[in-house]
């Protein structure tokens, strides 16, 4: 329970208890099997773009032929090539709950792999540096459309039994982009011609070609189906991939019982005006003041140094060899991947407010012995200081990764009601994109500036996070999406979703089992 703020309350937990007695793994579900599957290009593959950027941006301030062409961007000037990217997403923000809402899951997807396909092809094809900031706008502008729909589509097409998991390999997949962008940067540095950075930047359209290759065959979310009053394709869908498991038509009636209950409940309480939920009333106002944080806190732990400003920060500690660079951003974000993965798979299985203080209390013991060891480096002049770095820089990843990359968007879907999660997940988007461009563009200025003392700031920064955590998270482990919808509204209205789920039930839901039969819906589309 958390200290600030109403106690949550759960829904009756029968559709979790039905999922934990079913001990038929995934892996022998052949619908379900294939779900996941495919959710890999068309979902997990969204970030693969995120972590791809940023990689790639990174690598670059170590590639001559880049620095040349731009003439040796300065502090700022580099801060704002960074820092573009996220301007575009800010940008994106206020359309993404009407779009997703008008277009569904997987349409959004769509425009959104589209517009960063154009936005890639311009920044390999750029003419000057001014043609590179309006594709850096480009593609920030559409990765928000299709990180909030890919992960709320992950969560909300996943069985119930491995949905945290799947939601917390969403994040973890942004090493997949990362690895590929330093690996292609490292194999291109050396060259002589522009190449070195336009075949980067041409590859950053590859995974959305995934997306738009495979969407063909990812259903849409049974829920956006609902909102939309087409009961039949949501309740054929949920039947084909979540009820090959013990007790599985149970386990898909009273799932589909539940969406439509939940959904009803929501449009009844939702505000005409999109917006106007971030303020209807205390328990939506606590959703979107966790929604900001979360997504403030993930980029404002740390991360963004070592994302976007690795050559600098070696370069406190005497490390300025190009290849060197390259090869410490390669390296770290193969370890990154290697340690993210397991930890999603782990994280997910234990209560979150603990993974989370877990992760914040890590990377402050980690940010405070990288200070002191930078600072040892510049005032006596240690080059044995570099090793402490170095070692500390490797350690701060799985710290980071058990909270704010395994966890974040797992949180977000579970703390958001269906018609309301867009939102949510837009405004985690929006401190993401704010918290980015400050620290893209004000990091390499106070690298340059004050050197080793900035990391002060984050050394104090996140013993914030860690009594934020403490304060005001609420717990949300072992429970499903529409148990946790009104969690903090009281029983009052669970009460009331509850009785019309049990009309569902003996009532709509007969007539929808006899139609979907009948017309035989079709569910891949």
């Amino acid at each position: 329970m958390a200290i600030i703020g109403a106690k949550e309350e759960h829904a009756d937990p029968r559709l979790t208890r039905i999922a934990q007695a079913d001990d038929i793994p995934w892996y022998k579900k052949p619908n379900l099997r294939m779900l996941y599957l495919i959710l890999v290009p068309t979902g997990l593959g969204v970030e693969w773009t995120s972590g791809f950027d940023s990689s790639m941006m990174n690598s670059l301030q170590a590639v001559k032929s880049w620095t040349d062409y731009f003439d040796n961007p300065t502090s700022s000037r580099l801060g704002l090539l960074n820092a573009m990217y996220s301007l575009g997403a800010l940008m994106a923000i206020p359309f993404i709950p009407t779009v997703s809402q008008y277009l569904g899951r997987r349409r959004t997807i769509l425009l959104a792999s589209l517009i960063m396909c154009m936005g890639a092809g311009l920044q390999a094809g750029a003419r000057n540096s001014d043609m590179f900031l309006a594709s850096r706008w480009v593609l920030g502008f559409g990765i928000p459309f299709a990180i909030v729909n890919a992960s709320s589509m992950i969560g909300e097409l996943s069985y119930a039994k491995e949905r945290a998991i799947m939601t917390s390999l969403f994040n973890a997949s942004w090493f997949v982009g990362a690895i590929i962008a330093a690996g292609t940067t490292y194999g291109t540095f050396q060259m002589t011609s522009t190449w070195a950075w336009r075949l980067p930047s041409l590859l950053q359209l590859v995974p959305s070609a995934f997306q738009i290759g495979f969407m063909h065959w990812c259903p849409e979310s049974p829920r956006w189906l609902v909102s939309q009053d087409r009961g039949e394709e949501a309740f054929a869908i949920l039947q084909k991939y979540h009820s090959e498991g013990r007790d599985g038509e149970e386990f898909v009636r009273l799932e589909y019982a539940q969406i439509q209950s939940t959904i009803s409940a929501e449009k009844e309480l939702a505000s005409r005006f999109v917006w106007a939920d971030v303020f209807r009333d205390a328990a939506m106002r606590r959703r979107f003041l966790l929604a900001g944080v979360v997504g403030f806190f993930t980029q404002w732990s740390g991360n963004g140094l070592l994302s976007f400003y690795m050559k600098k920060i070696l370069a406190l500690v005497n490390i300025t060899d190009n290849r060197t660079v390259q090869q410490v951003i390669l390296g770290n974000t193969c370890w990154g991947f290697i340690n993210a993965v397991p930890i999603a798979l782990i994280a997910p299985r234990f209560p979150r407010r603990r993974m989370f203080l877990t992760c914040t209390i890590g990377t402050a013991v980690v940010y405070v012995v990288w200070t002191i060891a930078s600072a040892r480096a510049t005032i006596e002049n240690s080059s044995a200081a570099a090793i402490p770095v170095l070692v500390f820089i490797f350690v701060y990843s799985p710290f980071y990764n058990i909270g704010w990359n395994a966890l974040a968007y797992t949180y977000m879907v579970e703390i958001f009601p269906y018609q309301q999660r867009a939102k949510g997940i837009a405004v985690e988007q929006l401190t993401v994109r704010f918290a980015v461009f400050f620290n893209t563009y004000v990091n390499p200025i106070a690298l340059d500036g004050i050197g080793w003392k900035y990391y002060i700031v984050y050394c104090v920064w996140i013993l914030i996070e860690i009594a934020t955590v403490y304060l005001l998270f609420p717990e949300t482990h072992n429970r499903t999406l529409e148990e946790l919808s009104f969690m903090f509204e009281g029983k009052e209205l669970q009460d009331k979703v509850q009785k019309n789920v049990d009309k569902v039930l003996h009532v709509e839901l007969e007539g929808v089992q006899t139609r979907s039969s009948k017309d035989g819906i079709q569910t891949a589309e």
